[in-house]
């Protein structure tokens, strides 16, 4: 069984402090929405766990309702840290679950091509992630005013979500981060800590995520 982890219980604050990203408009629909349809349409996606502040609960069933997702899902309540969060919807997973994908839920152009090439290299693997090789030219500054050293972009991928795993590999992976106090933004971080192989799965369209105001006119053009 294949189960997915939609990430929602941030307030991110890069938008704005007013300003809750997954509830902006984009292509006619809020960006939490176009997320969530993406997963409930997937084939390879059998249930859906969306992790949500507490507050924000009422506002996700309706969300639901309005947009007749059919797939089963539950609403679990996040917590401090990202990390936390993650932990929480794995809690909540069916005994059955034996991959679960997590993704970003302000990442709303994610194909369901993508979601099962990612599934198939966990399966394979234990973990997998979607990634792009960095194409521009990186820099290093140690003030943030001037350049240091120009890093070699040979080797670097700029990973997103989803990030999918076999569930007994990221459960033992944040385990371990939570051994050891680590606060990690990236689940597959975690899997470095106990020598999980990870493996990058390049999309073929463009996945991004909207993090400020000027991602808003590239995601409306990728969704309409």
């Amino acid at each position: 069984m294949n189960s997915a982890i939609i990430v929602a219980a941030g307030k991110g604050t890069r938008m704005g402090a007013t300003v809750d990203k997954l509830w902006l408009e984009v292509a006619g629909q809020p960006v939490v929405a176009h997320t969530w349809r993406r997963f409930n349409d997937a084939p390879c996606i059998h249930d859906l766990i969306v992790v949500v502040r507490a507050e924000m609960a009422g506002h996700f069933a309706a969300l639901a309702a309005q947009y007749r997702f059919n797939k089963p899902f539950q609403l679990v309540v996040g917590g401090p840290e990202r990390q936390d969060s993650v932990c929480n919807g794995l809690a909540a997973l069916s005994p059955d679950a034996a991959i679960v994908a997590i993704q970003d839920a302000a990442r709303p152009c994610t194909t369901a091509e993508l979601i099962a090439a990612t599934i198939l290299a966990a399966r394979e693997t234990g973990a997998a992630v979607a990634a792009q090789p960095v194409a521009d030219t990186i820099k290093e500054s140690a003030d943030g005013q001037t350049i240091a050293r120009t890093v070699d972009r040979s080797k670097l991928w700029s990973v997103q979500t989803p990030q999918t795993f076999r569930v007994e590999v990221i459960r033992r992976a944040l385990a371990a981060a939570r051994a050891q106090n680590l606060i990690l933004t990236d689940d597959t971080a975690a899997c470095e800590l106990i020598g999980q192989p990870v493996r990058l799965v390049r999309g073929a369209a463009p996945n991004p995520k909207v993090t400020v105001p000027a991602d808003l006119p590239f995601v409306e053009s990728l969704l309409r």
